[in-house]
C-alpha cells in the first residue's frame, strides 16, 4: 500500500515549482534537495512492487494522492497509479516530478502520427506563436532540416516579440556526450558551441528579442537524457517520440493542455537542475489557473464531429474509428460503447465534418511548411488543413503515391512504394485533432537517469506503470515500440497471454540491432519474439500477436539499417482506455538507464483515436505479422526480409554490439 510518507508528500501543496514561484533564482536542484533530500532509496529489482491486487482502501488512498478534477479515474487507472506511487518510498524524485504534481488532469487537443518533420512543423508553429517562453528538451539535436524548422521558428518568435516590444525566454536541453559531464552532468553550453556546425542554434544577433540558455545533460556512463518534450508559455505541453534530427522514422506526438502542463513544467525545472538565468516568466502563473487554449479557439470545434469520426472524402461515409478495427488480425482492441469504465464525456457542439476539411485541402493547394520555405499557421485547424493539402495527390499522382512522396524525407528521397491503393476512408491523416472534451485523469509516469553499468535502477514509476498495466489488464494490451527486449517484460507478457489476454505488439525490424547485441542489452526483436513464442504452447500462442512495422506505402518490412522506412513510436494501450505515451521504449536502455518522460491517461475516446491513427497511418496490421513458430517475419515464399539477422546473430555478435553502441553515441544509431 501507499505509505504514510508518500501519501503526505502527494497531499502537500509544496513542490519544486511552488518553491521557485516564491524564489525564481533558486537552482531547481537545490529545491529538490531541500524538499526531498538526496537519492537515498534503492531501486533494485528484488524490491519491485509485486502485490497482485490493491484493496478498495488502497485504491481510495491512491485516488486521494492525485488532483483529478471532476472525473474519477477508473479502478484500472488507480491500480496502476497505486503501484507507481509505491516506487517513491526511497527516492520521492525517482519519477522526476514533485509528488503533489504526479496525479493530475488535462486535455489532448491534437495527436500526430507522422514522419518526424511533421512533428517539428507543429513544434515550430507553437514556438512562433509563443508569447513569453519556450522550454524545449530533446535527446539528440543535430543540425538538419528538422532542426532548421525549429531554429527558423526561433527567429520568427524573436521578430514577433520585437514587434510587441518584448523579449521571450527560451531554454533548450539536449544530450551530446561531453567528458566534462563526469564532474558536472548539467553542462552550460557556450554560444560558440551551440552555434557551431553540429548544432547551429541561432546567434544572439539573429534572435535579438530572445534570451537563450542551453544545457547539455548526461549522467555517465549510461544515464542518457532520452526525454523529448516542450512546454510553451506554461499553457501547452508537447510530448513526442522524436529527436531533432533528420531520419526515416514514423513518430508519435500528443499535445497536452490544462493542469497537467504544470506537471510538465515541474519536470522542466527538475531536469534543468541549474539556476535559470533569467527565470521563466511563467514561474508564478500555473496552467491550472488558466484555460484550455486550443478549445477556446473558435476554429477548433469546426474541424470535427463531436464523436471525432473520420469520413470518406468522396462518399461522406464514416471511416472506421473504433480502435484498431477494420482490416486487421482478429481480436485487436475495439473501443467500448459510451458509459464503460474510463469513459470521458465530450462536448463538441456543432462542427464541420472532417470530410469538409479534406475537401478544403483538395481545393486549397497550400504549400508545405518547410525549412527552406516557412509557412506559419495561426491555429491547429489551419495546420490540419495544410497537412491534408500536402497529402492531396498532385497531377497524375495516386493517393498512395502522395503518401510515398510524404514519407520520403530528406535522407531518402527516392524510396519506392509498393502498396496497393488503400480502402476508401483509410487515407493517411497525419494531424489528428480531437473533439472538445472535459479534462481527463492523467499521471506523469517518468524515470530518472541512471549512469551506473548495472540493472539496479528498475523500481521506477515508468516501469511500474508498464508492468502494472500488463499485470492488471482484463481485455487486451497493445504496444508499439522500436525495440522490445527488457527482461522484466518476459514473464509479464507470458503471464498475460496465459490469462488469455490478447497481447499485440509492433516493433521495428532491425532497429539498432547492433546496439541490442551488446551483453545484457536483451537481444534483437527477433530473438525476444522467439523466446516468447517458444515459451508458449499452441493454444497460448493464439493470444500473442507480434508484428514488424510496415509503412503505409509498403507491403513488407524494411530493415532499419537501410534508413528508408523505420518506426520510432512509443505507445501502450491497455483495455482500450489506459494510454501510456511518451519517450520510453520497451528496451533495456529505457528500462534501466535513460531519463524518460511519459504520461498515462484514462480515456476511451483518446485511446480509440490513438489506435485509429496507428492503424490508419501504417500497414503493419495488414502485412506485418511474424511467424508464431520462430518469431521472424517471412514473405509468401518463407524468406525473411533483406538484412534480417534472425534468431541467431552469430558468434561475434558482441563485436557488432560495440559498433552499434559507438554509432548510437554519434547519433547514427537509434534513440
Amino acid at each position: 500500500m501507499v505509505s504514510q510518507k508518500v501519501y503526505d508528500l502527494c497531499r502537500s501543496n509544496i513542490s519544486v515549482s511552488s518553491t521557485l514561484a516564491s524564489s525564481p533564482s533558486t537552482p531547481p536542484g537545490n529545491a529538490v534537495r531541500k524538499l526531498y533530500g538526496e537519492d537515498v532509496g534503492g531501486h533494485d529489482e528484488h524490491k519491485r512492487f509485486k502485490e497482485p491486487t490493491a484493496t478498495a482502501e488502497d485504491l481510495q488512498r491512491a485516488y486521494e494522492c492525485g488532483n483529478w478534477g471532476s472525473t474519477r479515474p477508473s479502478d484500472l487507472f488507480l491500480r496502476i497509479y497505486h503501484d507507481v506511487l509505491c516506487t517513491l518510498e526511497g527516492d520521492p524524485m525517482v519519477g522526476m516530478t514533485s509528488p503533489p504534481l504526479m496525479g493530475s488532469s488535462g486535455v489532448v487537443p491534437l495527436t500526430i502520427v507522422a514522419p518526424l518533420p511533421d512533428i517539428c512543423r507543429h513544434m515550430s508553429n507553437c514556438i512562433a506563436r509563443a508569447k513569453k517562453e519556450v522550454f524545449l528538451a530533446t535527446n539528440y539535436w543535430q543540425s538538419s532540416d528538422a532542426s532548421t524548422l525549429i531554429t527558423n521558428s526561433l527567429k520568427e518568435l524573436s521578430r514577433r516579440a520585437g514587434e510587441r516590444g518584448e523579449k521571450a525566454i527560451v531554454k533548450i536541453m539536449y544530450d551530446r556526450g561531453n567528458a566534462k559531464q563526469v564532474l558536472d552532468n548539467h553542462q552550460p553550453v557556450s554560444e560558440e558551441e551551440y552555434t557551431g556546425k553540429n548544432v547551429r542554434l541561432p546567434t544572439p544577433s539573429e534572435i535579438p528579442h530572445i534570451d537563450l540558455q542551453v544545457i547539455n545533460y548526461h549522467r555517465p556512463i549510461f544515464g542518457t537524457f532520452h526525454s523529448k518534450y516542450m512546454v510553451v508559455d506554461r499553457d501547452v505541453a508537447i510530448l513526442s517520440s522524436n529527436n531533432i534530427q533528420d531520419n526515416d522514422n514514423l513518430e508519435f506526438m500528443a499535445r497536452y493542455e490544462g493542469p497537467i502542463v504544470d506537471s510538465f513544467y515541474d519536470v522542466c525545472l527538475t531536469s534543468w537542475h541549474n539556476e535559470l538565468k533569467p527565470p521563466l516568466p511563467s514561474h508564478n502563473t500555473p496552467a491550472a489557473q488558466g484555460g484550455l487554449p486550443s478549445f477556446q479557439e473558435k476554429s477548433h470545434p469546426q474541424m470535427l464531429n463531436a464523436d471525432g469520426s473520420l469520413r470518406d472524402p468522396t462518399r461522406g461515409e464514416h471511416a472506421p474509428s473504433n480502435g484498431l478495427s477494420g482490416q486487421q488480425p482478429p481480436n485487436l482492441p475495439n473501443v467500448h460503447e459510451p458509459g464503460q469504465e474510463g469513459q470521458d464525456s465530450t462536448a463538441g457542439g456543432d462542427a464541420r465534418e472532417t470530410q469538409t476539411i479534406v475537401h478544403d485541402a483538395l481545393d486549397a493547394g497550400l504549400p508545405e511548411h518547410t525549412a527552406k520555405d516557412p509557412h506559419y499557421d495561426p491555429d491547429i485547424a489551419s495546420e490540419v488543413l495544410r497537412a491534408q493539402s500536402v497529402l492531396t495527390p498532385r497531377a497524375k499522382e495516386s493517393r498512395m503515391n502522395a503518401v510515398t512522396r510524404h514519407l520520403n524525407t530528406t535522407i531518402q528521397p527516392d524510396t519506392k512504394g509498393n502498396a496497393p491503393e488503400c480502402s476508401p476512408g483509410d487515407e493517411m491523416v497525419t494531424l489528428i485533432p480531437h473533439p472538445t472534451h472535459h479534462p481527463i485523469p492523467m499521471a506523469m509516469v517518468c524515470r530518472k537517469p541512471w549512469g551506473a553499468p548495472n540493472h539496479s535502477c528498475v523500481h521506477v514509476p515508468q516501469n511500474e506503470a508498464f508492468l502494472s498495466a500488463i499485470r492488471n489488464a482484463k481485455l487486451n494490451i497493445f504496444i508499439q515500440t522500436p525495440n522490445l527486449n527488457a527482461e522484466p517484460l518476459i514473464e509479464a507478457l507470458l503471464a498475460a497471454v496465459r490469462r488469455k489476454i490478447d497481447v499485440f505488439y509492433y516493433v521495428c525490424l532491425g532497429y539498432n540491432d547492433a546496439g541490442e547485441l551488446l551483453p545484457f542489452q536483451g537481444g534483437t526483436n527477433e530473438m525476444f519474439a522467439h523466446k516468447l513464442y517458444t515459451s508458449l504452447n499452441k493454444e497460448e500462442k493464439q493470444h500473442l500477436h507480434i508484428f514488424n512495422y510496415i509503412a503505409k506505402d509498403q507491403t513488407q518490412p524494411i530493415h532499419n539499417k537501410f534508413k528508408k522506412r523505420s518506426c520510432h513510436i512509443k505507445l501502450m494501450i491497455v483495455d482500450e482506455h489506459i494510454g501510456i505515451q511518451g519517450n520510453g521504449n520497451q528496451d533495456t536502455q529505457s528500462w534501466y538507464h535513460s531519463q524518460e518522460v511519459n504520461v498515462m491517461l484514462d480515456s476511451h475516446e483518446i485511446c480509440a483515436a490513438w489506435a485509429e491513427g496507428i492503424r490508419r497511418n501504417q500497414n503493419t496490421h495488414l502485412y506485418g505479422a511474424v511467424d508464431r513458430e520462430d518469431g521472424c517475419w517471412k514473405d509468401k515464399d518463407g524468406k525473411e526480409a533483406e538484412g534480417a539477422i534472425g534468431i541467431d546473430p552469430g558468434r561475434f555478435s558482441w563485436a557488432k554490439g560495440i559498433v552499434g553502441a559507438v554509432k548510437r553515441v554519434q547519433g547514427a544509431g537509434g534513440f
